[in-house]
């Protein structure tokens, strides 16, 4: 798989800002399907800033690996605020990392509902303990959809990061 030089080069940004602030960088990846620690991990030197990251495609995976409570997951479904929060503190948790990032949504092409239609994408970033979750809307292919949610994360992680 070859990265789109955009996202590479955000990938080596924010490697960059890690390596330079000595902080580690964690995952935890529904609807990108491992595509945000694919970019990072395809930065030489990542090892530096990453020890592990997490898929958690179905809800079981979510809660076992993430401690998403099953309350949150049928109340609010997994895609939603209360879902990303707990999966981007969980995450961080779990791999004792400074940061990390949470993805949840619909890419597409089915799939979706009036409420969360296809493209409806949450987002998680935790930041030494702070969390801050975001919801996006996003439109094409599910490739692009994929895509334009790994740009994202990568872009607002560093925006966070340079604030």
């Amino acid at each position: 798989m070859e990265l789109h030089t955009e996202i590479a080069g955000l990938a080596a940004q924010l490697g960059t800002i890690l390596t330079n602030n000595a902080m580690t960088i964690t995952t935890a990846e529904s609807c990108t399907g491992g595509g945000i620690s694919y970019a990072l991990t395809d930065t030489p030197g990542s090892s530096a800033y990453i020890e592990r990251c997490f898929v958690t495609y179905s809800n079981d995976a979510k809660s076992e690996l993430l401690g998403v409570a099953q309350k949150t997951l049928t109340e609010f479904g997994a895609v939603s605020e209360q879902t990303v929060y707990e999966m981007v503190q969980g995450a961080a948790a779990a791999a004792q990392a400074d940061v990390a990032i949470a993805v949840s949504g619909v890419a597409g092409p089915g799939g979706g509902s009036p409420e969360k239609p296809v493209g409806t994408v949450w987002f998680g970033f935790y930041l030494q303990g702070k969390v801050l979750c975001e919801r996006g809307y996003f439109s094409g292919s599910r490739a692009e959809i994929r895509e334009q949610a790994i740009d994202f994360s990568l872009r607002k992680i560093i925006s966070l990061l340079n604030a």
